[in-house]
């Protein structure tokens, strides 16, 4: 599996509002960095992507994407508890599956 399939998998498990797909692509030792709130193992990360995935995310347009050995780095446009945002995110990849992951969200005009 390439890291663009993973990103694939990510992005379909958002659309779906499919916490236990979306789980699944986080390797055990996960780590989730934004700037409110660090999760890290199973449990925060579930914590995390639970409340995240009640906001009802939808992603609108990926606006641009760099992949790169085991390292993704995109922004993206969406919407949020209904508000429309620009993201911003690092996805590492260890052993086919999310190991490190940052992510920010901004006010879109």
């Amino acid at each position: 599996m390439t890291v663009m399939e993973l990103f694939d998998r990510q992005l379909a498990a958002i659309a779906d509002r499919d916490l236990a797909a979306l789980l699944a692509q986080y390797h055990e030792e996960a780590m989730v960095v934004r700037f409110d709130r660090v999760a890290r193992g199973a449990e925060e990360i579930r914590e995390l992507f639970g409340a995240y995935l009640a906001a009802e995310p939808r992603v609108v347009e990926v606006t641009s994407i760099q992949a790169v050995d085991d390292v993704i780095f995109y922004n993206a446009l969406m919407i949020i508890a209904g508000n429309k945002v620009t993201t911003f995110g690092t996805l590492v990849i260890k052993d086919g599956r999310i190991w490190r992951q940052t992510a920010a969200a901004l006010p879109s005009p």
